[in-house]
């Protein structure tokens, strides 16, 4: 998994100050992919499967970072549905869930997802080739997983996280179902098994489905089974995508993404208890 985000405020220098020196940062994270800190945009508005990069910005407006603390997390705006649970919101797309106490909930100005595993990083013009990205995640214990690998001459850590979510853009879908199912498999194949795509199992078809707040729209999910082990930390993964309308009309989806069949895998009725949660937020800051 990479991660990226925009320079922000004094809580963040350290990696400010890491872009400004070296206008991308690599460094190992997740179990294919690459975390990167470039001083540009990435759009999460792809149609599932590619993401942009554009010039060096700050961040879009209504969405100024602010670096979380223990007394105002990024969802201290909005009460939970769930009580004790933490609440996730994305300006950008007008979004908000909730997640369990356990979970770690990021900036709404932070995008996650999975590189290109045959990305060459000796070639520049190569980096930040992604599969799928998503802004405004929470994610399941972190460090899960951490081991290394050499690659290039290079030796890279790999941390794993056992499960995370997050909204994207969907405006090349055309309906909720399409952005389900084009979105869901593609987090399954970035995390768990490229660049092999048979051992990937997919809805054939979306399912229509309401959150607890009213929010219609349609879910996808896809599993992988018995897929390549290419790392330490590899293991099974699984995937559901709901695809929605935000109050503007967009169409945007809402994705989780975890290991299975290891320990402490996260529940699937835990995965339906957090989807069910999610909602709109007011009027996305960006169409």
């Amino acid at each position: 998994m990479w991660s990226g985000q925009l320079p922000e405020g004094n809580g963040n220098r350290a990696k400010a100050a890491a872009v400004a020196a070296a206008t991308t940062v690599v460094v190992t994270v997740g179990v294919t992919g690459f975390l990167l800190l470039g001083g540009g945009d990435r759009d999460d508005d792809a149609d599932g499967g590619s993401a942009s990069t554009k010039a060096p910005t700050t961040a879009s407006k209504g969405t100024t970072a602010s670096t979380p603390t223990p007394d105002s997390p990024p969802g201290a705006t909005e009460r939970p549905t769930v009580p004790g649970w933490k609440v996730v919101i994305n300006p950008k797309r007008g979004t908000a869930f909730d997640v369990p106490p356990d979970w770690d909930v990021k900036s709404p100005t932070l995008l996650i997802g999975f590189e290109d595993s045959e990305v060459d990083y000796n070639d520049p013009d190569n980096w930040g080739k992604v599969v799928i990205v998503m802004g405004a995640p929470a994610i399941l214990k972190e460090d899960w997983c951490v081991s290394r690998s050499k690659k290039n001459g290079r030796v890279k850590q790999n941390s794993t996280e056992l499960a995370a979510a997050g909204t994207k853009g969907a405006s090349g879908a055309g309906s909720t179902g399409a952005a389900a199912l084009s979105q869901v498999e593609q987090w399954v194949y970035g995390g768990y098994t490229q660049p092999d795509r048979k051992s990937i199992v997919r809805d054939e078809a979306a399912t229509p489905y309401t959150t607890k707040s009213g929010v219609k729209g349609s879910i996808a999910r896809a599993r992988s089974r018995n897929a390549p082990r290419t790392d330490a930390c590899a293991s099974d993964g699984k995937a559901i995508t709901f695809g929605f309308r935000n109050s503007a009309g967009d169409l945007v989806a809402w994705s989780l993404y975890g290991a299975t069949g290891v320990k402490n895998e996260l529940p699937d009725s835990t995965v339906m208890k957090i989807l069910g949660t999610v909602r709109l937020h007011g009027d996305p800051t960006e169409s």
